[in-house]
Formats: structure tokens, C-alpha cells, sequence
């Protein structure tokens, strides 16, 4: 059968074991008994199936998964890859933040409780610094004054542990047909522009036709300024796991962005090539 959330045991997903020495995650996928059910689980059904042609629609967006519990960080990535996202992990808030600085994410799926910064405070900063991807909030507390910080920090949606695989997808999904709150914030390097919403890009108003990989490695390379990034960076930030390029791939993508630029009027050194090390921008 094609379709997407297949190869899953549709049984229950350990969120935390204090032992994780007494986790047995092998089950044969012939079996049609259900797993004994288990405080703080992600429940599996086989009602997933039926959202395999929705799912496809998604394919290749990417979520930022931000989790301290490491179990449930791995259990569930499997499980948004598996749906044909692409799926980066952080284990703390911090972390986490340097991925948004970093990366295009449609969609965060924010632990609440998480070391170094906490998830209401990682909301709350990246709201006030103009990054309106939604998020969906995971917790454990199920309370009225939690949901209420929560969602009065910048959340978009609000989800308690325990909860169902099936209805996660669905607020996933939900959240990604609405789209962002407002619009993300335009990057710009001296005379380049370049709109993470409209995915228009210009160069002293000179507008430039670049491809998808082009535009996620300027993207890239206007997060970072003047940050060296390697190509095995771009690679890891700009492709899936599953189907990484080759290095002299992303190569010829910077050459192919110079000649663009420089027809637009940049100067031939405005991406600056670090002998050894990767690519970054000229200083405007």
C-alpha cells in the first residue's frame, strides 16, 4: 500500500519510563491485539490510515520538534517523518532558538516544561522577534491557568499529554491550513531583500527567479550574515535526511546564486567563499 503513517505499530508510543531498561518498542506488526494502554502515551489507531492522501499535501514541510524527554522526542519525530515531514529536534530552549534563527520551520511543536528556557518564555521571545510560524503547545498540566499562559504568550493551539496520535496530525494540519498569524519578517542584507512569506527575493529593487534549493540557501545564508556556514550545514538545514546531496551539489547552487546575483547588479564576491571552512555574506 503507498501511503504515509504506515509501518507503524498502531499500538502506544512510552512517553517516559524512569527505567527505560523495561521498554520492549518491538511488537510484531501482524498482531491485531492492542498494546496494553499506559499513562503518558501517544495512542496510535488505525484510523491514521484513512489521512495518508491528506498528509501527502504536507509533504516535505518542515516542524520543529522542541522536547527534553528524549523517548518521546525520538517516538514522535519517527512518527512526523513517517507523515512525510521533515522534522529537526531540539532538547532545550535555547537549542531550540537557535534552530529558529536558523531555519524556515511552517510549524513548532513546543514542549512547555524544557531546561534552560522554558517553552512559554521561547514563545514569548519569538513572538516579540517578529517569527509568526504557529506553534502547538505540549504539556502535561491540564489546567485553565496553564492554557491560558500558553496561549497568551503567542501559542496557537494547546495539546495535554497523554495525547492521540490521530488528533495531533489533525491539529498539525489544522494549524498549517491556516498558515501563520501575520507575516514572517523580511530579511535583508544591505541591498537584498528577501520575503520568507511571498518568497520574493530582490536585489536593489531588482527582482530575482530563483529556484526552491536556491532560495532555502540564501534563506540560510541571510539567517546567519556573517556566521560561516559549511556546505555539510546547508546540507543538514536544506535537505531531508533521507535524500542528502552530495557537497559539490550545494557548490554549484552558490555558483548558480552569484551569477543571478551579479546580473541583478551585486558584487561578484556578495556571497564570500571561507577557504576550508563554507560561505557567507559580504558586509553591505
Amino acid at each position: 500500500m503507498e501511503g504515509v503513517c504506515t509501518g507503524f505499530i498502531f499500538g502506544m508510543i512510552p512517553k517516559r519510563d524512569r527505567n527505560p531498561s523495561t521498554h520492549h518498542r518491538t511488537v510484531s506488526t501482524h498482531t491485531t491485539a492492542p498494546l496494553p494502554k499506559r499513562e503518558n502515551c501517544i495512542s496510535y489507531d488505525r484510523a491514521t490510515l484513512v489521512l495518508a492522501p491528506l498528509l501527502k499535501i504536507l509533504s516535505k514541510m518542515r516542524i520543529l520538534l522542541v522536547e527534553d524527554d528524549a523517548q518521546l522526542a525520538e517516538s514522535l519525530s519517527e512518527a512526523l517523518i513517517a507523515c512525510r515531514y521533515v522534522v529537526d529536534v531540539a532538547k532545550d530552549g535555547e537549542v531550540g532558538w537557535e534552530h529558529v534563527k536558523t531555519n524556515a520551520y511552517d510549524l513548532t511543536l513546543l514542549d512547555i516544561t524544557l531546561p534552560k528556557l522554558d517553552g512559554v518564555s521561547l514563545c514569548q521571545r519569538m513572538r516579540s522577534r517578529g517569527y509568526y510560524l504557529p506553534i502547538l503547545m505540549l504539556t502535561a498540566r491540564d489546567t485553565s491557568s496553564d492554557k491560558i499562559t500558553g496561549l497568551d504568550a503567542g501559542a496557537d493551539a494547546y495539546i495535554v499529554k497523554p495525547f492521540n496520535l490521530q488528533e495531533l496530525l489533525a491539529q498539525i494540519r489544522a494549524l498549517l491550513r491556516r498558515g501563520s498569524a501575520g507575516s514572517a519578517p523580511i530579511l535583508q542584507w544591505g541591498s537584498l531583500r528577501l520575503n520568507p512569506s511571498t518568497y520574493e527575493v530582490s536585489y536593489d529593487n531588482r527582482p530575482l527567479r530563483l529556484t526552491p534549493k536556491e532560495f532555502t540557501i540564501l534563506e540560510l545564508l541571510l539567517r546567519n550574515g556573517r556566521r560561516v556556514l559549511s556546505r555539510a550545514a546547508m546540507i543538514e538545514h536544506g535537505w531531508s535526511w533521507q535524500e542528502p546531496p552530495e557537497e559539490q551539489t550545494v557548490k554549484s547552487y552558490i555558483k548558480s546564486l552569484r551569477s543571478k546575483l551579479r546580473t541583478a547588479g551585486a558584487p561578484e564576491d556578495w556571497i564570500e567563499t571561507v577557504y576550508g571552512l563554507g560561505y557567507r555574506l559580504k558586509e553591505p
